[in-house]
């Protein structure tokens, strides 16, 4: 039987990494990782009549309660119309709730319910499975090096929201 988890054709980067065959190479890999992953919750969204802009709101409330409509905006990089049709969704199928702000009123503070804390594990409990296979496929220190490329990704005017997740809400 085949070892499908890491086929002959990957032998690893060569020590001409910057090369262009090998940044394509990087380029590839990412999209069709990327897209093979979110292939993984796309059933279940669709099941629900939602997408991955969903998703990706219900994986950052969950990660924050009471994140701000602004704080959510700022980490999903889309414009507030398009955020503001996929809130009003979430919330029109009883997956959020929103109430003002405790010093500022006019905030938005954005919650999961019961109903969204149940969807979001769902599908986090199914990338889960996707991306720890890979991860252990890997191993620790290809885990690192991926994280560090993809940090390498963050502009820097963006490093202290994204790294801030991490923060005391390590799942």
């Amino acid at each position: 039987m085949t070892d499908v988890s890491r086929p002959a054709n990957s032998p690893g980067a060569s020590p001409l990494f910057l090369r262009e065959d090998e940044v394509r190479r990087g380029i590839e890999l990412l999209y069709f990782g990327y897209t093979r992953l979110t292939n993984a919750i796309d059933q279940e969204l669709a099941k629900q009549g939602l997408g991955r802009a969903h998703h990706r709101a219900l994986y950052f409330i969950a990660r924050q309660p009471n994140l701000t409509v602004g704080e959510l905006l700022k980490l999903l990089a889309i414009t507030k119309q398009s955020l503001g049709r996929v809130l009003k969704e979430l919330q029109d199928r009883d997956f959020i709730l929103t109430s003002p702000g405790v010093v500022d009123r006019r905030q938005k503070m954005l919650r999961l319910t019961e109903n969204g804390f149940a969807l979001e594990a769902e599908l986090f409990r199914q990338l889960r499975e996707k991306l720890s296979s890979a991860y252990v496929s890997a191993g620790q220190e290809s885990v690192s090096g991926f994280w560090h490329v993809l940090e390498g990704l963050v502009p820097e005017s963006d490093r202290k929201m994204v790294f801030d997740l991490r923060g005391g809400n390590n799942s």
